[in-house]
């Protein structure tokens, strides 16, 4: 059977891609132009579905790499920094004595080093430990309080006598304030507290205020 879809006064239509079917004498070629629609609909959405996704992998892929990079870029111009600033001073500028062939061996093979040495970039999980304390064995810090530990021991026992605490000594007559008293007191080392010192890993260690010098 021949299906004359041959346009007449009332015509097939064309409308951003799609045949508009028009009165024809049969309606087989109603069939057609509607099947030959779907079609063409169905294969035009799946193609700018498919090239939408394909641009947002490849644009997300490029993101990552360029991210990428620029982080290879920043760690190698550090470094490059690094080192040059190194032998500036290890050389001594302009006036001083230039290095022999052995302490230039030795600057590049120092500088080989710190080049190839590995970059921890995950900080591996630790739990903290409490290290033993002796007399006389402090591993972590000097032997000795340091100014901020004075000055925060004082500061806390100083605010305690404020508030009605009894004192360990007899107070001096000297003393005009609390704090005067929490000075004499440590001195002595008669406070009952214990310093505790921690590593940046977490391990701490307690001292005894007695257990220092």
């Amino acid at each position: 059977m021949v299906i004359d879809c041959i346009p007449a006064r009332n015509s097939a239509v064309e409308s951003r891609g799609k045949i508009l079917p028009a009165t024809f004498g049969g309606s087989g070629c109603v069939r057609i132009i509607g099947i030959y629609n779907a079609l063409r609909e169905f294969c035009y959405l799946s193609s700018v579905e498919n090239t939408v996704a394909a641009v947002s992998v490849d644009s997300e892929e490029s993101t990552e790499i360029d991210e990428t990079i620029e982080t290879e870029l920043e760690v190698n111009a550090g470094l490059d920094k690094a080192l040059a600033t190194y032998r500036k001073l290890t050389e001594g500028g302009k006036d001083a004595e230039p290095l022999t062939e052995q302490q230039q061996a030795d600057l590049e093979k120092r500088l080989s080093e710190i080049e190839n040495r590995e970059i921890v970039d995950v900080i591996q999980e630790h739990e903290p430990v409490e290290i033993p304390c002796e007399k006389g064995k402090i591993t972590i810090g000097p032997p000795t309080l340091t100014r901020f530990e004075k000055a925060r021991i004082m500061g806390a026992r100083a605010l305690q006598l404020s508030l009605g605490a009894p004192p360990f000594i007899p107070i001096p007559k000297s003393a005009r304030i609390s704090l005067d008293i929490s000075m004499e007191e440590l001195e002595q080392r008669v406070i009952p507290i214990t310093i505790r010192r921690v590593l940046p890993n977490g391990d701490y260690q307690n001292i005894p205020i007695d257990y220092f010098d």
